[in-house]
């Protein structure tokens, strides 16, 4: 059993001041030695989130942040299983009238075909994902 991070959860700690050390350390505390991941959509948004800040410096300083956090946590792929994992879900989602928003329905496809639980502070979205747990920090 593992984590795969949403986004919420890394930039709220991010915005709050902390180091990828001290929010990996959190989660330790929180959930005890357990996997943690990140899908390669996770980082795509947070440097989406870089390229819309208002300074240079402001950018540079997210943009350290991701490196980091890509070098210390491992990042998962989206692999032809997950992508259809994901398109499986999305369309019989979307037969019940229930839409996803794409990055969403990618992690938590991602931590759905790893075996782990995603953790974020978006559980709303994510909750319309069929068999996915959900970890709050």
């Amino acid at each position: 059993m593992g984590i795969v991070l949403d986004s919420s959860v890394i930039i709220a700690a991010e915005r709050q001041g902390r180091s990828v050390r001290q929010i990996l350390e959190q989660i330790e505390a929180v959930q005890g030695e357990i996997e943690i991941g990140l899908s390669v959509v996770t980082i795509a948004e947070l440097v989406h989130g870089a390229y819309r800040t208002k300074t240079p410096a402001q950018r540079q300083r997210r943009l350290e942040f991701i490196e980091r956090l890509s070098s210390d946590v491992p990042t998962h792929p989206v692999t032809l299983d997950i992508a259809r994992l994901a398109g499986r879900i999305e369309g019989q989602q979307e037969a019940i009238g229930i839409r996803l928003a794409f990055e969403d329905l990618l992690n938590g496809a991602t931590a759905l075909y790893l075996g782990y639980e995603v953790a974020t502070l978006n559980a709303r979205d994510f909750q319309k994902i069929p068999g996915l747990s959900l970890v709050q920090l």
